[in-house]
Order: structure tokens, then sequence, then C-alpha cells
């Protein structure tokens, strides 16, 4: 699998040279079906040249030049036996870049004159990360943890664990066991105070959700501790020791699942809020170019659909067309494109969660 960075998004949506074409498809991870992959990929290149040599842009010697590396590809065994759940392929005239990424794709070519990122979104959407701190009496975790990837950090500048820290011997040890006393609480305090001192630069600027895990009784004194405004109310209780990132990730993901949809439901709330007050919409058109100016501070989307037509910045026209023809683009993906490189957010959601029934929907900062 491949990790796919913000910056990365970030850059493939700047990239703009000459005709670039996007490729999507569900990909099998093993078993004998996994040569459906290879046919699969084949009928998509083969798509993407019939319609390059259809918009006429380009001589069948460029052609093939261009989609090179990608029919090379093609023939890669071990590249095909070692697969996600998706794969995205992006090629122009000088670029050549593909993610195997842990979600499904629909089978989609599109051609226009800047990559299609919209797929994408959801593996990079703002509420789809999360931290979680694990602490145990022989040490302390810290898990950054995304829809892509779970990686263990070392906090730097702490005791390696609480026996280090409160330099307990073996009596001290079976006391706190038995006892609990307000003296060794304390002492835990003080630790805490050190761990969160310790997350401040790995949390900084962060807004996502820290998650504790940890027997009962130690969540309300790191409770106490904790200075991020961002640790849960609910935490994954138990000693988390002998546990692996990913099922530590696994038992989390029911409680940043509730913290998302809480966000989402906020987020659309305050659309109806607004309905009607000049500072929301749902027309295509109006959204586009709001979002070429960067106003748009929220916008909804539907992933899997595609509303294609024309957009000139130079005169702030939109025009609405039924299909991918020549000079054509997916005017949602573009919305997408101008809210994210503007500081917006941006949130995939369900067709029927979507305001208005429609395509999109925006929430304006001014």
């Amino acid at each position: 699998m491949d990790i796919l960075s913000g910056n990365e998004l970030k850059s493939l949506m700047r990239e703009q040279i000459g005709i670039c074409v996007s490729i999507y498809m569900p990909s099998i991870r093993k078993g004998a079906e996994i040569q459906q992959n290879q046919i699969r990929y084949k009928n998509l290149l083969r798509d993407a040249e019939d319609r390059l040599l259809s918009i006429g842009e380009l001589r069948p010697s460029e052609i093939k030049e261009m989609l090179a590396p990608a029919q090379e590809l093609s023939g890669n065994i071990p590249f095909w036996h070692n697969q996600s759940d998706g794969l995205a392929l992006f090629l122009s005239e000088e670029s050549f870049i593909y993610y195997r990424l842990p979600q499904s794709f629909a089978e989609l070519v599109v051609i226009t004159d800047r990559f299609h990122i919209k797929p994408l979104i959801p593996l990079l959407a703002p509420d789809t990360e999360f931290s979680i701190l694990a602490i145990s009496q022989k040490n302390v975790r810290f898990l950054k943890c995304s829809l892509q990837q779970v990686k263990e950090t070392d906090i730097r500048g702490i005791p390696e664990n609480i026996d280090e820290a409160l330099n307990l011997d073996d009596f001290e040890k079976r006391l706190q066991r038995h006892t609990g006393t307000e003296d060794m609480k304390a002492k835990i305090l003080q630790y805490f105070q050190l761990v969160d001192k310790g997350l401040r630069e790995l949390l900084r600027d962060k807004k996502s959700p820290l998650i504790f895990a940890g027997v009962d009784y130690l969540f309300p004194i790191y409770r106490e501790a904790n200075t991020y405004p961002h640790l849960t109310d609910k935490w994954i209780s138990g000693n988390p020791e002998g546990l692996s990132a990913e099922r530590l990730s696994d038992m989390a993901w029911p409680i940043a699942g509730d913290i998302r949809k809480t966000k989402r439901a906020d987020a659309l709330g305050k659309y109806k809020q607004n309905a009607g007050t000049g500072l929301t919409s749902s027309n295509v058109g109006e959204v586009v170019r709001e979002a070429s100016h960067g106003r748009v501070g929220i916008l909804f989307l539907t992933v899997g659909v595609q509303q294609w037509g024309t957009f000139d910045p130079t005169t702030d026209k939109v025009k609405l067309e039924t299909d991918a023809g020549p000079g054509n683009e997916d005017l949602l993906d573009l919305a997408a494109i101008q809210t994210i490189l503007n500081g917006g957010v941006v949130y995939p959601i369900r067709q029927e969660e979507m305001p208005d029934d429609a395509s999109l929907a925006a929430i304006f900062r001014y």
C-alpha cells in the first residue's frame, strides 16, 4: 500500500501540464481473482487511449509515448500481486504517478487539463485522523491514525514508563495495586503532566481527537493533567500492554467515528441554519465561482457524481454540460480543488445527506 499525504494531494491539484489523464479502479488484494486487476487495468488504458485519440490534440505517436509508463506497468506481475483496495493513477506528458490505496474506487477515466482528485478526498477528509495515547505500567505509546495508516511515534523528553518516572520499588508497586493512595495519585498526576508536556510539540496546531487507552482509574488523572483541548471523553478501557498498533486503532475507530458523525452533523446544521441568508448555496455555477475566489469555507459533495462543464476564471462564466466532451471538466472536482487550496474544508457525504438534494453545497466565509 502507498501513502497519500495532504501535500501530495495539493501537488496533484496544482499539476497543469497540458492534457492530464486520471484513472481509478478497484483492485483485489489476494486470491485467484487478482488476475482481474490486470484485465481491468488494460481495459481502462484502452479507454484512455481511445479518448485521447478522439480529443485530437495529440498525434497517435505522442499518445503512445505518454501512455508508455502505464503500459509497462500492466506487465509488472509483482506490482499486481501487491495491491490494496484501489488504484489511482495520474499521467501527463511530464508525470506518471500512482497510489495503491485502502479505498475501493469505482472505475473511472477522466481526461482534462488537470488531474481529477475528488475520489481521493475521503482518504484525507479533515475528520478522518486521530491520535491514541496508550499508557500501561511498562510503557507509554503515541499513535497517529488515519484511514491510510497507523504510525507509532516516540514522545521525546519523558521517562519511558510510570515505574521509571516515579522510581517505584517492588514494595511500592504492590502498595499501588492494593491501595491507590492519594500520594500515589499525586505522583501519577505529576508524571502525566510530563507526558502532556511531551505531547505539545507533536500535537501543535492539531485539531484531531486524542483518544486515551489505559485502565479506567488512570483516565481521570490524565484528564486532569491534559492541556490538549481535543482529548475525547470516551477512552479505550483496559491495559493496552501487548496490543498491536493496528488493534488499538481498530478499538479507537468507534470513538473517532462518533466524533466524525457529530462534526459532519454540526456542519450540515450550520448550512441549514444559514440557508436563505446568502451565506450558503447549492448552485454549481455559484459555488465554483466563489470557490475560485476563496469564499467557500465548507464544501459538501457527493464523490461518485460528476457535473461536467467549463469555467473561465477570467470572466467567471460557468457553463454546464451533459457529458465529458473535449474541453469539459468535472466542476465538482474543480470546486473541491479550489476550496482546499484556499484553506477551506471539504466533506464527502452520501447523496441522501446532501442539502437541497444537490450534487454539492457550500457555506461561504462571508
